[in-house]
Formats: structure tokens, sequence, C-alpha cells
């Protein structure tokens, strides 16, 4: 049966806490990054493996969405929310307690830090289940305003090492999971009458993966949440050693890029509502294209490669935002944690290739420009296929499904 359209202010209050937990575990699964060169510099470790280092929690993430989606459509985000945020607790602790010592105790604590980021595949179909279709792309944009948990964590994170020691940032990060947990686990709710999935797991995923609209979003979702998250890890080592910033500043300057991410993902979604998600996307892989091809000419910082950065984790944010739209609009209710998951970890993995290949192509060439001359291609190449094949099956698709 498909779920009743809940009145009142209980889906503000569901949409409300789920945003508050997608950032809180964002902010989990963002402790490394800001550390980095920080790391890097007390292990010695070279620029590849300071890259592997703080994209391991992202391919983790990322991979783990799949199963957890799943999980999702059965149990509902009222069991799994409070679930990862409890489990996340553990790597945390490890982290800041015991596992800065070495290369290996980093990446054991960074595979399993990778749980907090599974939660984007939870908020996504709560979200979906407590507002009718023609709400969706806002509800699920605002709930994606979550990812913003990064630059809490770009933020807070050096200077809290600074004035605490190592270990604070991961202690405090824990307390906050903590009461995340018990507080989702005794206020949320799942919606009445929301479709619950009894198909066998494999069964669902199957079946999923049969829908054109999950082959279709694997690919937006992994250039657009993919080059956000690309640039959320990376972009201090970036700044660092392409500018010669300091780590404080290379650190500020990530966060305001994220929380421009952040604030556009929303209104993406609030667009997608008015407009349809295909324009929203074909306007966002544009502006990315020519953002990216300027920045990989190595402009000046100010005002060239500012005005680039920021335009383009704009773009990043509306495009995400309307990847999910999409999703929400068109993708079976039973089946919308199972395409979320599959989704999320494209664009989890299209987050974890670039730090690598940046790092390679660096170490290569001495220069970061062919990495975002190829962000520039693969943008255009996505802009093409939103306009014609997404553009197309978006139409039919739309005349298939009866308004709500």
């Amino acid at each position: 049966m498909r779920n009743t359209s809940p009145t009142g202010h209980r889906p503000v209050l569901m949409l409300a806490l789920a945003t508050l937990g997608f950032a809180v575990n964002f902010w989990a699964w963002a402790l490394l990054s800001p550390l980095g060169p920080r790391l890097k510099e007390l292990l010695g470790l070279s620029a590849a493996q300071q890259a592997l280092l703080v994209a391991v929690p992202v391919i983790v993430g990322s991979i783990g969405r799949i199963p957890v989606g799943a999980l999702t459509d059965r149990f509902g985000g009222r069991v799994m929310f409070p679930l990862i945020s409890a489990a996340t607790i553990v790597p945390v602790l490890f982290i800041g307690v015991a596992g800065q010592t070495s290369f290996a105790a980093l990446l054991v604590g960074g595979f399993f830090l990778g749980i907090a980021g599974t939660v984007f595949a939870v908020g996504v179909p709560f979200v979906n289940a407590w507002f009718p279709p023609r709400r969706r792309g806002l509800a699920v944009g605002v709930f994606g305003a979550g990812m913003g948990g990064t630059a809490i964590s770009a933020l807070t994170t050096v200077s809290l090492v600074k004035a605490g020691g190592a270990a604070t940032p991961f202690l405090i990060t824990a307390v906050v999971l903590a009461c995340y947990a018990a507080v989702a686990w005794l206020v949320m709710r799942d919606a009445p009458g929301r479709t619950v999935a009894t198909e066998p797991l494999t069964a669902r995923m199957s079946a999923a993966l049969r829908l054109p609209i999950t082959w279709q979003a694997c690919v937006l979702y992994a250039v657009a949440f993919g080059g956000y998250v690309a640039f959320s890890v990376y972009l201090p080592a970036y700044l660092q050693t392409g500018y010669g910033l300091e780590q404080s500043d290379a650190a500020n300057r990530m966060a305001g890029f994220v929380v421009l991410a952040v604030l556009l993902r929303p209104i993406g979604g609030w667009l997608s509502d008015r407009v349809g998600p295909v324009p929203v996307l074909a306007g966002a892989f544009a502006t990315i294209a020519v953002m990216a091809g300027a920045q990989a000419l190595t402009p000046g910082l100010m005002p060239l490669g500012t005005i680039a950065f920021l335009t383009m984790a704009a773009a990043l944010g509306a495009g995400s935002g309307a990847t999910f739209a999409l999703v929400a609009q068109v993708a079976p209710g039973d089946k919308v944690g199972s395409v979320t998951g599959l989704v999320g970890a494209a664009g989890g993995l299209g987050g974890f290739v670039p730090p690598l290949l940046m790092g390679f192509i660096y170490g290569e060439l001495g220069s970061y420009g062919l990495g975002l001359a190829l962000l520039s291609v693969t943008a255009v190449i996505t802009l093409v296929l939103t306009v014609t094949v997404i553009r197309a099956s978006a139409t039919r698709r739309a005349a298939e499904v009866p308004a709500a």
C-alpha cells in the first residue's frame, strides 16, 4: 500500500531529526580529512598514502549504503538512524584514543568510520515516506543539506586538536553521536502507512537494479555528489600544495565550499519541484564543465580561482539535490531505499576515485590541471546524457505516473 500523506507538524519534525542525524554522522565521517596534512607530517606519509587515508571512509560508507538502503526499506528509519549512529561511536573512539599512532591503525579506524557514511541511505526513504510527491524534491533536498556535517568537521577539528589534543574532536563527536542516537530512538517514528518491503533482500536489490532510474541516477550522482565529496576531502591538500596556504586557512576555505554546496542542495530540490529535475541537472553540469575547465588552467586564487571553486560548489549542491528529486518522483515506494543505496554508493564511489587520481597526477606531473580538465570533460558527457536519454525517459515516466 502506498503511504498516506501525513498532516500537521510531524513531517517537519521527522525531517528535522533526519537532517540532524545526517549532519552528525557526516561530521564523524569527515573527521580524518582536515587532519590529513597533520597526519602526513606526523607519520611521514606520502601524498598517495594521505589520499588513501581520507578516501577509505568514503568508499566503505558508499558501498555500505547498498545493504543499509535495502534494510531501511524493511525496518524503517526509526530503527536504522539510532543503530548507525551508535555503531559509529566505536571507530570514532578508537581513532581518537588509540588509532593515530600508525598508518595501519588509521586505515582500520577509517574503514569502520565508513559506517557513518551509510546514513544517507537511511534518510532518503525515511523522508520520502513522510511527504507527498509534489513536496519530495524540497524535503529530500533539505535532508541532503545534512551533508554540511563535513563543514562542522572542517571548521572545528584542527582547532580542537590544537586546543585540547589529538583525541579532543573525536571524544566530542562520540558524545554528540550518543546523544543523537538516544533522541532518535525515543522521538523518531516511521511515516504512517509507509510501504514496507517484504521480499528477500536479494530479490529487492535485483528489482532495483532493473529500474532505468537506478542506473541513470547513479551516473548523475557519481558526478554531482562525487565531485562534492572529492573536493570536501581533498581540497585542503590541493590548496596547501597548489597555492601554499596554511593548514587552517585551507580548512576554512574548504568549509566555505562545503557550506555553499549544502545551501544549494535544497534549492536544487525546490527548483526541481517547480521546473522539473532535468533542467536543473542540465544547468548544474554545464556550470561544472565551464568552471572546472577554467580552474584546470590554475588561475590565481584571488579572485578567479575562488570564483571557480565556489561556483562549482553551488552547481554540485544543486545537482545533488535535483538527482534525488528525480529519484523521489519516479522510484516505486517500496524500492526507494534500495535505489537510494545504489545511487548513494555511486555518489560515494565518485568521490573515492578523484582524490587518488589527483594525488597520482600531482606526483607525476607536479600539477593538478589535468585532473580538473578530466572533471570538465566528465561533466560535459553527463550533460549530454541528461538532455538526451534521461530527459526522454523522465518525460515517459511522468506520463505513466499519476499526479498525487
